[in-house]
């Protein structure tokens, strides 16, 4: 009986050992900076690419920035990426973005996100949370013509709006329903 409990011991320890190495988030890593300059470097494409986001970023509480989604599917599929929250210009935490889904589907594609909290109690119960679901609060800006980015009269009032843009791929439409958002140590 204890050679099996030091067998079952030493498989969990190696496998342990597999996944946490896996993680590569230990002391002086590179993870948050590699993170921040991809968040600069997305935020400075939107800006750019569309100005009217300038005025989302003005007006919110802070925003989640997710600037590589890599989604994959045939019949199964998922999505990962991670990315940074910004309160007033500056990096406050750090998360992952995962989603599985099953159905009728096939390709893959990637893309960049923002999520603009409108509100501070959105931002708090976002920051509150532990693993954040995006759902029904979530609102999207929707592009008239590949250039613009327009907000109804609905987006306007929302508490969360999401912007999703920089698609590529051969993969039709991204969305964020059913995405969990889990902070992370980089």
């Amino acid at each position: 009986m204890s050679s099996l409990s030091r067998r079952m011991f030493t498989l969990g320890l190696a496998a342990s050992t597999g996944a946490l190495a896996a993680c590569n988030n230990g002391i002086g890593s590179q993870g948050a900076a590699t993170i921040d300059a991809r968040v600069d470097s997305t935020l400075n494409y939107l800006y750019t690419t569309y100005p009217g986001t300038r005025d989302l970023a003005a007006k919110s509480a802070g925003q989640l920035v997710m600037p590589l989604v890599t989604e994959v599917g045939l019949g199964i599929g998922g999505s990962f990426g991670r990315g940074a929250l910004r309160v007033d210009g500056a990096t406050v935490d750090y998360y992952s973005a995962a989603a599985a889904n099953i159905g009728v589907q096939v390709g893959a594609q990637q893309y960049a996100h923002v999520l603009f909290f409108m509100t501070q109690e959105a931002l708090m119960d976002f920051r509150r949370s532990a693993g954040w679901a995006a759902g029904a609060d979530l609102e999207y800006v929707v592009s008239d013509r590949g250039e613009t980015l327009r907000a109804d009269t609905n987006t306007a009032t929302s508490p969360v709006i999401a912007v999703v843009f920089g698609q590529a791929g051969l993969k039709l439409g991204a969305t964020l329903e059913g995405s969990k958002y889990t902070r992370i140590i980089p």
